[in-house]
């Protein structure tokens, strides 16, 4: 999808790759920060298991930090997996559909992430805001950054179903991965591989 914008297009698609590569450069930061989340929060999981069970010592941040980091690199890897195609869908009918059709059920697919990516960032902020005065006893942090991740991750689906749109609107193939019915993989090469 990215390839085709560096191969010598018109001029006006340089605005298009330079915005490309802003947001392939935020995918690749919110991919290492969710890969470092998930190894930090394995290290936390396994000192409050130690201390518990070893030390005969709770500690009480641990488990809310830990769920804390899983939520951050769940909707940052589901953001990046919006970019890069990976998210779940229903490829059923796109494999007897006519190719036209296919495109246009992609940028429907798109469209509904958006909305439901906007839908995010605007009930995730008001959740934010209304229990942003608590506080968690356990890091005294305001209780409204549990939902955090949600309005950060929304933002981040926001940009990225954006990006596809917009190039599939400019003519660049962001839909690759749609087959025919011929190259649909059967059961049998299933089975083999």
């Amino acid at each position: 999808m990215r390839q085709q914008l560096t191969d010598g297009g018109p001029e006006d698609r340089s605005g298009l790759l330079k915005v490309a590569q802003v947001l392939s450069r935020l995918s690749r930061v919110s991919l290492y920060l969710a890969g470092i989340g998930i190894v930090v929060m394995t290290g936390i999981v396994f000192w409050q298991v130690f201390c518990r069970y070893v030390l005969n010592w709770s500690q009480s941040w641990t488990e809310i930090t830990a769920v804390l980091l899983m939520s951050w690199f769940i909707f940052l890897g589901a953001a990046v997996g919006i970019r890069e195609n990976y998210h779940l869908g229903f490829d059923v009918l796109l494999y007897v559909l006519p190719e036209g059709s296919k495109k246009t059920l992609r940028m429907l697919s798109d469209i509904v992430v958006l909305c439901f990516a906007a839908g995010m960032v605007y009930y995730g902020w008001q959740l934010v805001a209304l229990s942003w005065p608590a506080r968690m006893p356990s890091l005294g942090i305001p209780e409204g950054t549990k939902y955090l991740p949600v309005v950060g991750g929304g933002v981040l689906i926001i940009l990225f179903a954006l990006e596809r749109i917009v190039l599939r609107l400019a003519g660049e193939d962001v839909d690759g991965d749609i087959h025919s019915v011929e190259e649909a993989p059967t059961m049998e090469a299933i089975r083999e591989a």
